[in-house]
This record gives C-alpha cells, sequence and structure tokens, in this order.
C-alpha cells in the first residue's frame, strides 16, 4: 500500500508543479474564468495515477485507455468554450493537460523518475514560452539547417555506424571517426550560439574550454573553419591554446587517476606546458576583444564540407598509426605513442600507461606520455593547416612551439 500512497503523491505533486506555472501564467484572470488551472492540474494528474492503478488492478489496459479518452474529451470541451470566448486558437493548454495525466499514469505504474522528469521539463517547457518564440524570431534559416543537420548527425548517423574496427590493423573505427565530426560540428555550433549569446570573448571561451574536455582536436577543427569563413583568427587562436593547455591538464588528472607513481616525472614539463599556452592564450583573447560598440559578426554555425573532409584525413591518418603499431610491435613503446597520439592523445596514454605496471622502466613510460602529448600538439597543428587559414594556423603553431619548448627545458631540468 505505501508504494502506491507515494507513487500517487508523486502523481499530484508533477499536475502541482505544472498547474502553478500554468496558474501564475493565468493569474489576473478572474475567478471560475479559466478551465484548468493549479488545483484542476493537480487532480488531472492524481486522477491518471488512479485509474491507471485501477487499470494494473484489473490487468485491463483498456481502463486507462477509456480514462485517458473520456479525460480528453471533457477537457477539450471545456477549452473550446473558453477559446471561443477569448478567441484563442492556442492548444497548449490541452495538450498540456493530457501530458499531465499520462505523466501521473506513468508515475504509479511505470517508470516514476522517468514520470518526474518528464513533469520537471513540461514545466520548464511551459514556463519558457517567451524565451523560445523570441528565439523563433531571431533564428535564420542558416541557423536552423545547421541545427537539423547536426541533429541528422548524431540522432541517425552516429547509432548507424559499427562500434568496432573494421580494418585489419584495428585502426578504423567508423563510429569513433564520427563521433569526432560530430563533436566537432557540436563545438561549432556550441559556439556560434555561444557568441550570439554571450559575446566573442566569453562564447570562445565557454565552447572552446567545454569542447577541450573531451577533444581539443575537435575544438582545433572547429575554430580552424570559423577563421577561414572570415572571423577574425586571433581569438580563436587564443581559445584552441587554452583548449590546449584543457587537453595537457586532462593528461595530468588521467595519470593521476590511473598511475600516481608516474606524476612526478611528468607533472612539471606538462604543467609548464599548460600554463604557457594559458598565458599567450589569455593574451591573444584580450587583444581580439571588440571595441566598444562594434557589432559581432557570427557567421554560419558549421560547414558541412570541411567537416568531411577532416573526417577523412583522420580516417587515413588513424588507419596508417594502426598499420605502424602493427608494424612495431611492442618493442618501442615511444614509437607507439608518437603513432597513436596524432589526433587522440587520451588513448596514446592509456596504451603507455598500461605498461607502467609491467617490466617498462617509468622513466621510458613517462617519456612515451610525454612525446604522446607532443605529437598531439604537432596533430593540432596540422588540422588546423587543414582546416583553418594562415592566418590562425600560423600563430597557434607558434604558441604550440613556445609551449613544447617551455615543457621541454622543464623535463630536461629535472632530469
Amino acid at each position: 500500500m505505501e508504494p502506491l500512497i507515494l507513487r500517487l503523491g508523486l502523481a499530484l505533486a508533477i499536475g502541482l508543479l505544472v498547474g502553478l506555472e500554468r496558474g501564475w501564467r493565468e493569474r489576473d484572470a478572474p475567478e471560475g474564468s479559466r478551465t484548468a488551472g493549479i488545483r484542476t492540474f493537480g487532480i488531472s494528474a492524481l486522477l491518471g495515477g488512479i485509474i491507471a492503478a485501477m487499470s494494473e488492478a484489473q490487468k485491463n489496459q483498456i481502463v486507462f485507455a477509456a480514462g485517458l479518452l473520456g479525460f480528453s474529451m471533457s477537457l477539450t470541451w471545456f477549452k473550446l468554450r473558453e477559446a471561443r470566448r477569448d478567441e484563442d486558437f492556442s492548444v497548449t493548454g490541452v495538450v498540456a493537460g493530457l501530458c499531465v495525466f499520462s505523466l501521473g499514469g506513468l508515475a504509479v505504474v511505470g517508470d516514476y523518475k522517468a514520470a518526474a522528469a518528464g513533469g520537471a521539463a513540461l514545466a520548464a517547457v511551459l514556463a519558457s514560452r517567451e524565451l523560445l518564440h523570441n528565439l523563433l524570431k531571431r533564428l535564420t534559416w542558416v541557423e536552423l539547417r545547421s541545427a537539423l543537420v547536426l541533429a541528422v548527425m548524431t540522432a541517425i548517423g552516429l547509432p548507424l555506424l559499427p562500434n568496432r574496427a573494421i580494418d585489419p590493423w584495428g585502426g578504423f573505427n567508423p563510429r569513433e571517426i564520427w563521433f569526432l565530426t560530430v563533436l566537432s560540428a557540436t563545438i561549432s555550433f556550441g559556439g556560434y550560439v555561444a557568441t550570439r549569446l554571450l559575446g566573442r570573448t566569453r562564447g570562445l571561451l565557454v565552447s572552446g574550454l567545454a569542447g577541450a574536455i573531451v577533444s581539443s582536436t575537435a575544438v582545433t577543427a572547429s575554430f580552424g573553419q570559423k577563421a577561414r569563413s572570415g572571423e577574425p583568427a586571433r581569438p580563436l587562436v587564443g581559445a584552441a591554446s587554452l583548449a590546449a593547455a584543457i587537453s595537457l591538464l586532462r593528461v595530468l588528472v588521467i595519470v593521476l587517476a590511473l598511475s600516481p607513481r608516474l606524476l612526478p616525472l611528468i607533472l612539471l614539463p606538462l604543467l609548464t606546458a599548460a600554463l604557457v599556452s594559458v598565458a599567450c592564450g589569455s593574451l591573444l583573447l584580450a587583444k581580439g576583444v571588440p571595441a566598444a560598440g562594434q557589432s559581432v559578426d557570427a557567421r554560419n554555425p558549421f560547414e558541412l564540407v570541411p567537416l568531411l573532409v577532416f573526417v577523412s584525413l583522420f580516417a587515413v591518418t588513424a588507419t596508417l598509426g594502426a598499420v605502424l603499431v602493427t608494424r612495431i610491435g611492442n618493442n618501442s613503446l615511444i614509437a607507439i605513442s608518437a603513432a597513436s597520439g596524432i589526433f587522440d592523445v587520451d588513448v596514446a596514454v592509456l596504451t603507455a600507461l598500461r605498461s607502467a605496471g609491467g617490466t617498462m622502466p617509468l622513466e621510458t613510460v613517462g617519456a612515451a606520455v610525454l612525446v604522446a602529448a607532443l605529437v598531439n600538439a604537432g596533430g593540432r597543428i596540422f588540422v588546423a593547416m587543414l582546416s583553418g587559414s594562415a592566418g590562425y594556423w600560423l600563430p597557434l603553431g607558434l604558441v604550440s612551439l613556445v609551449a613544447a619548448a617551455g615543457g621541454a627545458s622543464a623535463y630536461f631540468l629535472t632530469t
């Protein structure tokens, strides 16, 4: 009995949450002039839960279907009368009522966590009416098309691809490669949205740092496309440099979690390189801030053709790296780390850390991790050359060179 009471309480809470938003929006209406408010929505969700419990007790799904049909007809009839009086053609209230009734039933006989999340999401969507309407008014066709392409790439393209290597060497994994493409497109689109909302500098910071948590290479490719499309290169180089620093800090976190003994050997070189990247990136971002009153031109969120060129080159390089690893075997850990770290430093670092618990000397493993980070920096410059203009990849290459020199100096001073 107790679980049923709790679930009915959840159903009531879902209805009251949605009804709170509906009631607040119509709080100035005269008493009794509206079909549904906070009490009606709460009772509707509770009614859905009660009918769902009755349907489950009688083991007859028709009971709930009949209840939903009767509720929808009653709510629609009252809403129709209200709409005729107010000359209001919105169907949102009816759909919200049906959702509340259904979520009440789900909370009682289904996944109550999904029902609670659905209720919160429904209330949030209803409360965001002005925001969503203003967004639609400002949305351009290019932005809408980019969002649709990104949705197709993610929801349709990604699940259909096999998540395994299809070449004899184990380097060409279609889903992993396409995931990097989707990630690059997402970073580009997210950066576009952040630039529109926060301004160029803060928008680039948000999109670059967030994307670098997963892949600084994808961030480099995304910003390179922006530079090629005509956006100012200096702030893009600054944001890409900060993303490179995040990549180095991510390596330190991985080593700390999996092989803490290795940390003293690589901490100072990687931290020095990261600090140099942060300093240079911050300086470039500060100099790239638009002057007061200067408009910020946010261009096409992303272009598909450069993305496809990038992913093709990445696939070829990943396959060639796997071939090289196969040819070398396990005799040269540093060479393997260099080959596998061109585009994905995490894979190279994890490969090196597997040897840390064996007979391989820690100094060799540490050197392999540092070489992987260095080669990955070179891979990012290669990606920048392919995706961006000379005004983008040349200063980015210079920043990477200075950071690598700082890291190398720290390494030789401590060994």
